[in-house]
């Protein structure tokens, strides 16, 4: 077998590794049975792993890590290893991570999260003395004067570092203006986590205390409860079916902490300074310091980060790796792309809707760049697989309202961005109560309307995750960023244009990357251009390394902005949308799309020395045109959902081929290349044969319809239907003659709402699950004479969860188109 035989036996049937690992909440009454039940459906659907996440709702006397929950873990993961399964542990109850579910301050109320205030006196005229009142374990931190210029703003230059007496401080201003004493005082946050029980939710009486997560000592401790706890009850499964452990958006300061601190913890002031911050620059954390303050709160985003990557992550991260399993799950922020420094699996976080197919959500805002944040770091750290979970709460307006096809959207819009381990949140083990199927909804998996046709979801994943793993992306654009910001604006224009590009940030740029003949490699990347979105915030080493890289025949292409901060021999552009145009000039694209087409996304991969062009369509519009291509060789198309490979014709331009490209919304498409073959050629001429159309709108038998009923609408405006989630089934027949049959016949049934499992003539042949709802009919399905078409409909499950009347059933106009 050769190696390209060998690709396409992994695609149709692809290993096991790559399928989804849902987040499973466990937020119910807890049993064996039941829980071996569950994974068994996981199982049937091909499911084969789980992150095993403890969730509200628990009863009470099942303790979190207490000997009776650590045996129903067991039971899970022992029960996963029987079925040849992959278990993520989920290191909270609930979340964010860093806690024990409130132990490790219920073992030394010392841990406790905390955090800077600032206290403001206003000065009067003369000297003015403050008395120092503290609460208990409270530390000054630090004395200030500073002159105010508004309420918010003051001038830095002017800020006066006073010193405590007696527990008093005095100063006398040394002008007219408006001066202020501020004491900076560092007190516990009064954070909590959401608990695994009721009444521990946020703002609940017994909501967990979050701890310190500056603070190494307390970081031990949690380590010690949560980490030791698991691998003393599951050692002889880790490595194997335990793969890697899952922390999730831990936060400095705590839920509901209190309002306008700042992250800090004990002896902090020191570090804080030795990282080249200075005490005097403290005030202008809170006020506005002009172009001054925007550097203060920069350098002290990146202290703080760098302080939670050496307490936190990174001792987690070792003893992971140090227990046979990786380090996964995600930052708070979408683009905390350098807090995944330490992560084994970097992870990222789509949730609440910002991401959606609506408004362009997908490639506007900060959030739309959580997929290549993930991806990228990824990528330029060597790591083989990253992960992103995915749906929490993207029904719309926060609501059940997810349809199949939105759920496709987003596993799309990860994949092509180079996410390759997809973490879908949630599937619950209980919906009983609104408490439990309203917290954070909705559950994606057994509980909602598509579970049955599952299987071809979990199989479409891991074939696209096999294609983005073990991968290369062949662009030759690096996008500049820092460690917490990841610019969109500058990158929108290049989604657009089918222009691949990664994330670079700062760090890895000057530490990293080396330059070969003009390019900048970093790990498998090789980069000949470098963006610069924003140069105000560029560090003086960053400008110097990036004019060596011009210097050495790269390309550095900067949105001007300010004037500060030139970059020599860069070029500069005036707005985002000259991005294409220069890019243009320097270089030759690697894919053109003709008709242009603003939602079309393309990744070009070499995997095993073979190219491949993944194409996934983000719109809402059906695509069909070319897609021009500049190696020349056989094509295939190797379609993920339908586990197919054919191949196609294209047509040859010289050193270019052109494949014609049909492509659906909701759709994907992978072509490869096989440059060692001659492409199948196509004529210069496509002949367009006439289409005959057929309605099939009358006579229907349906279900659960009022007696006499056989036309098509929408089963909420039937008494008794108003807020049914369920299946309808619709039947009825039509004629076809002689001639009719010598057409190729194609099915759609018009609008559907949503799911719809067809049968003609007693044969099923198939499911689809968002529009087009069409259905291209095998040759001697049809018949001479009467042919019955029969179909089972299935609604959103919104309906019964959220007693609302989405539109639902089958609406048509269905008709056979021959052609």
């Amino acid at each position: 077998m050769n190696e390209l035989e060998k690709l396409k036996g992994e695609f149709i049937n692809p290993s096991e590794e790559f399928t989804p690992i849902p987040f499973w909440f466990w937020n119910g009454h807890l049993t064996e049975k039941e829980i071996v039940k569950q994974i068994h459906d996981f199982y049937d659907k091909g499911v084969m792993g789980f992150v095993l996440h403890p969730r509200l709702g628990i009863p009470k006397e099942i303790e979190y890590l207490s000997d009776i929950f650590m045996e129903l873990v067991h039971v899970a993961v022992s029960e996963a290893k029987k079925l040849g399964m992959t278990v993520i542990l989920y290191d909270e109850g609930m979340y964010p991570s860093g806690s024990a579910n409130g132990q490790v301050v219920r073992e030394n109320p010392k841990f406790a999260s905390r955090g800077l205030k600032m206290v403001e006196h206003p000065c009067k005229v003369g000297e003015n003395q403050v008395k120092i009142e503290l609460l208990d374990d409270e530390e000054i931190v630090s004395i200030q004067a500073v002159e105010k210029i508004t309420d918010t703003s003051i001038k830095p230059s002017n800020t006066v570092l006073l010193q405590e007496n007696n527990g008093k401080v005095a100063f006398t201003p040394p002008n007219s203006s408006n001066w202020s004493i501020l004491l900076f005082v560092e007190t516990y946050s009064k954070g909590t986590i959401r608990g695994i029980h009721y009444g521990e939710d946020d703002g609940e009486e017994n909501a967990p205390a979050s701890s310190d997560l500056l603070n190494p000592e307390a970081v031990n401790t949690y380590i010690r409860l949560t980490h030791d706890k698991y691998y003393s009850v599951l050692k002889d499964f880790f490595g194997s079916t335990v793969i890697a452990m899952f922390t999730d958006e831990p936060d400095m300061l705590g839920r509901n902490s209190l309002p306008n601190l700042k992250p800090w913890t004990r002896d902090f002031l020191a570090y804080y300074t030795s990282a080249g911050n200075e005490e005097v620059n403290l005030p202008a954390l809170w006020f506005d310091a002009g172009a001054h303050g925007e550097e203060v709160r920069k350098l002290y985003r990146k202290t703080i980060n760098q302080r939670l990557t050496e307490a936190y992550y990174k001792p987690i991260s070792d003893w992971c790796s140090t227990h046979g399993i990786s380090l996964t799950g995600h930052p708070a922020a979408s683009d905390d792309i350098g807090l995944l420094e330490y992560f084994q699996i970097p992870g990222q976080d789509v949730v609440w809707r910002w991401v959606a197919p609506e408004k362009n959500l997908g490639i506007e805002g900060h959030h739309s760049t959580a997929g290549k944040c993930s991806s990228d770091a990824a990528r330029h750290r060597g790591r083989r697989r990253n992960l992103n979970e995915v749906l929490g709460v993207c029904g719309i307006d926060n609501s059940w309202n997810l349809s199949a096809g939105d759920m496709k959207w987003y596993f799309d819009w990860l994949l092509i961005r180079g996410v390759n381990l997809i973490s879908p949140h949630a599937f619950y083990y209980s919906i009983e109560g609104k408490s439990r199927s309203h917290e954070r909804p909705p559950d994606v998996g057994r509980n909602n309307s598509w579970w049955p046709y599952y299987k071809q979801f979990a199989q479409y994943i891991k074939r696209m995750s096999w294609i983005m793993t073990d991968s290369v992306n062949t662009t030759e654009i690096a996008v500049l960023c820092e460690e917490d910001h990841l610019p969109w604006k500058i990158v929108k224009p290049l989604f657009e244009n089918q222009i691949e590009f990664n994330y670079l940030e700062e760090s890895l740029f000057l530490t990293e990357t080396k330059t070969n003949q003009g390019k900048l490699v970093i790990s498998e990347q090789q980069y000949t251009t470098i963006l610069v979105e924003d140069t105000k915030h560029l560090e003086t080493e960053v400008i110097t390394a990036l004019e060596r890289f011009i210097d050495e025949g790269g390309l550095v292409i900067t949105l001007e902005n300010t004037g500060v901060n030139k970059i020599k021999g860069s070029l500069l552009i005036s707005a985002e949308s000259e991005i294409i145009s220069v890019l243009d000039r320097q270089r030759e694209r690697q894919v053109v799309l003709s008709p242009s087409n603003k939602d079309i996304r393309i990744s070009k991969v070499v995997k095993s020395d073979k190219t491949f062009y993944v194409v996934v369509n983000e719109g809402e519009e059906n695509y069909e045109g070319n897609l021009s291509i500049s190696e020349v060789g056989m094509v295939e198309k190797w379609d993920a959902w339908k586990g197919t490979i054919n191949e196609v014709g294209v047509q040859k331009f010289g050193d270019s081929i052109a494949v014609p490209m049909k492509l659906n919304r909701r759709e994907s498409i992978i072509y490869s290349i096989e440059m060692n073959e001659n492409p199948e050629l196509l004529g210069n001429e496509t002949l367009l044969s006439d289409v005959k159309r057929m309605e099939i709108n009358e006579d229907w038998k349906i279900s659960h319809a009022p007696i006499g009923k056989k036309s098509l609408q929408s089963w909420t405006e039937w008494k008794g239907m108003e807020h049914f989630s369920g299946s309808v089934t619709y039947e009825t027949s039509f004629t076809l003659n002689k001639e009719e049959l010598q057409y190729t016949p194609i099915l759609d049934l018009g609008d559907v709402y949503e799911i719809a499992d067809v049968t003609i003539n007693g044969v099923n042949i198939g499911v689809k699950m968002w529009a087009p709802y069409e259905f291209q009919l095998q040759e001697n399905l049809l018949k001479i004479g009467e042919n019955t078409l029969h179909m089972k409909v299935i609604n959103n499950k919104a309906n019964e969860m959220d007693e609302v009347s989405l539109k639902s059933g089958l609406l048509g106009p269905v008709s056979l188109n021959l052609k």
